[in-house]
């Protein structure tokens, strides 16, 4: 069976390596059992996992390629073809990439990204019977909602007016009254201000008394408004806008691409499971739980009783005194993760008046003693890029902020539902953001600090406290 022929494979290829990681074999014989029964298995790891999947995912696909697609990020695809690939070649496997809009005509797995999925899943090109295998499928959802990104600049009216001429006056109307409402607010750099509700109504409506329109209006007509975000990206300085919509739950949206298809899911450990993380399906699944053991040993967290909630004017204050003496005599690496852009950039410059050279503002190069200013999610995409910290300062959580619009619109669609919008949207989402972004304290016997008082100051903040566990309270601060 290909589970054993598998098992075999990868049992020769790490003869001999140093530091296996316990799951490798298993998982890849889940893999292949998954390949061969064309199920939907999900399969879950622990944080911090990133590196590891990849030999016990590609060996069973070196074996069985055919009516396989593996959807991976562009980032993952040149590690796949430049350092994964040549390293099954020299064990004597073949692993055939086939990286084209129309499927494979042989033996190979068709490598696509996000985008490229659904661009072929709406052209129609995807196979009843091919089987969908995607990594770190907890991320899905944010990365098929970019790809579902209908974005229409001054271009696409001035094309819609060079189409329909007899509609040119009433488009160039309706275009001025909603640059009048979205600049009015003023302000001095790029923002997201949400479209006025009547917006999508008003173009929708004067697209069907034109017919046929052009890419991307045509896709308006069909929206469903109620499942969308609707916003613009505004430029005070050249008072133009572009209209950005996405979807408020893309795996909704596109229930039937993981209806009608067999699906293997390797997600990680996020400590609580984002809203809308995962596809419905109409017919049993299997789950996995690959997680690590507990970890004997604690992480240490320096978490004061008493401290200012993030709105608070003392707030930027105490966020500096803490990361100084946090920071102070510190001999590795130090990440500062607070994803507020003028919050982050004001700290960055206070703590480079302090420190100096060795404080930075998201760069994968700092000095051994460095400092790196940055955001959640620019942490989780460069962390294997760096060494192991020595300490996370969390200045504040991950906890998404309703001025966002597409925020904003999912909080309003949970309102309507009459659901806890915080405990069922922004705390998990926040959770699946911190847990990963520590795994890596826990391996280098680092410590986390929270500088978020709401962490003590709210009930919810027991529920962060457990996802963190096991830890331990750093009473005292000791430089080395």
């Amino acid at each position: 069976m290909l589970e054993v022929q598998a098992h075999q494979q990868l049992k020769h290829l790490l003869r001999g390596e140093a530091g296996q990681w316990e799951h490798q074999l298993t998982l890849s014989r889940l893999v292949g059992r998954s390949l061969r029964r064309q199920d939907r298995t999900r399969i879950q790891l622990s944080a911090g996992s990133s590196d590891r999947w990849w030999l016990a995912l590609l060996v069973p696909l070196s074996l069985r390629s055919d009516h396989t697609v593996l959807v991976l990020e562009p980032t993952q695809h040149q590690r796949l073809l430049h350092v994964e690939r040549p390293r099954l070649l020299e064990s004597g496997l073949r692993l055939g990439c086939w990286t084209g809009f129309d499927p494979p005509p042989g033996d190979q797995i068709w490598l696509l990204t996000p985008q490229q999925l659904l661009d072929v899943y709406r052209s129609g090109q995807l196979r009843s019977d091919d089987h969908l295998v995607i990594p770190e499928a907890e991320w899905l959802p944010d990365r098929l909602r970019r790809a579902m990104t209908v974005k229409i600049d001054s271009h696409h009216w001035e094309e819609l007016r060079a189409a329909f001429p007899s509609a040119g006056e009433g488009l160039l109307d309706l275009h001025e009254r909603l640059s009048r409402q979205l600049v009015a607010p003023g302000g001095g750099t790029n923002r997201d201000l949400a479209m006025p509700e009547s917006a999508l109504t008003m173009v929708c409506d004067l697209l069907q008394l034109l017919g046929p329109t052009p890419q991307p209006w045509c896709q308006l007509i069909s929206m469903d408004r109620a499942s969308w975000a609707s916003w613009a990206r505004v430029n005070p300085n050249t008072l133009q806008w572009s209209w950005q919509l996405q979807p408020l739950e893309p795996l909704i949206t596109l229930e039937s691409l993981f209806l009608n298809h067999p699906w293997t899911l390797i997600h990680g450990d996020g400590g609580c499971r984002r809203h809308g993380d995962e596809p419905n399906s109409d017919s049993e699944e299997l789950r996995i739980d690959l997680r690590d053991a507990p970890r004997g040993e604690t992480l240490p967290i320096y978490l004061p009783r008493r401290q200012p909630l993030p709105n608070t004017e003392i707030f930027a204050g105490h966020l500096l005194e803490q990361s100084r003496r946090l920071i102070l005599g510190r001999s590795g690496l130090t990440g500062v993760l607070v994803d507020d852009p003028r919050m982050r950039q004001r700290l960055c410059s206070e703590l480079a008046a302090e420190f100096g050279s060795r404080v930075t503002l998201e760069i994968t190069a700092p000095e051994s003693n460095g400092v790196i200013c940055c955001s959640w999610s620019w942490w989780l995409s460069h962390q294997h890029l760096l060494p192991e910290p020595e300490q996370l300062i969390a200045a504040m959580l991950p906890i998404a902020s309703l001025e966002d619009p597409l925020t904003a619109a999912r909080v309003e669609s949970l309102k309507r539902q009459g659901r806890d919008w915080f405990r069922t949207l922004l705390l998990p989402e926040a959770l699946a953001t911190l847990i990963p972004a520590i795994a890596s304290l826990r391996r280098s016997g680092g410590r986390l600090a929270i500088l978020d008082g709401r962490v003590r100051g709210r009930s919810w903040g027991e529920q962060v406290l457990r996802a963190l566990e096991p830890w331990d309270s750093l009473q005292r601060l000791r430089p080395d």
